[in-house]
């Protein structure tokens, strides 16, 4: 492990200060730099730093979509061609009704499906609809799919530190 690699009491800092999320503000970097003593440009380069050694995985937004109105979400899964599978998963992902979109390996026999699109709709007859879309988009390269309906909301949090051990009006040392 070199010193970049290295996680200090800051990213510390930092993590604790974005793992309910960014502030919702114009200017999100500044204002989680105020609270831990940065400006917004160390905030930046820590977090991707923090990114690229593999602390934090990726920084995205996490939408509520049943707050948003879309109340029927499915996630497709389809039995596409090995060859093919990146290629057509890059045209699924860039449509703008599918939020994430990847590939997984197979589990044969019971489970062959290896590319996975989520879609959100207001209606299941929206997310038919949209299914045909991609189907039409993956044509005989795609040997069978099914939709996988969400009943509930999980909760979606990011990495989590414990806060630290308090003695007093200071940290403790252990």
């Amino acid at each position: 492990m070199t010193s970049s690699d290295t996680v200090d009491e800051i990213d510390h800092a930092l993590i604790r200060a974005t793992q309910n999320g960014l502030p919702l503000t114009p200017h999100p970097y500044r204002d989680i730099g105020l609270g831990i003593g940065l400006g917004p440009d160390d905030v930046e380069q820590r977090l991707q730093r923090l990114q690229d050694i593999g602390v934090i995985r990726r920084i995205g937004i996490i939408p509520n979509h049943y707050r948003l109105g879309y109340r029927a979400n499915g996630m497709s899964v389809w039995d596409v061609t090995d060859d093919r599978v990146d290629n057509l998963g890059f045209q699924i992902g860039a449509l703008h009704f599918v939020s994430h979109c990847y590939r997984r390996p197979r589990h044969l026999p019971d489970w062959p499906f290896n590319l996975f699109a989520m879609i959100h709709a207001t209606t299941r007859d929206e997310i038919d609809t949209r299914i045909a879309d991609i189907a039409s988009i993956l044509g005989k390269e795609c040997r069978s799919h099914r939709v996988l309906f969400s009943e509930k909301i999980l909760k979606k949090t990011g990495l989590r530190l414990p806060k630290p051990k308090r003695c007093g009006a200071r940290p403790c040392s252990d």
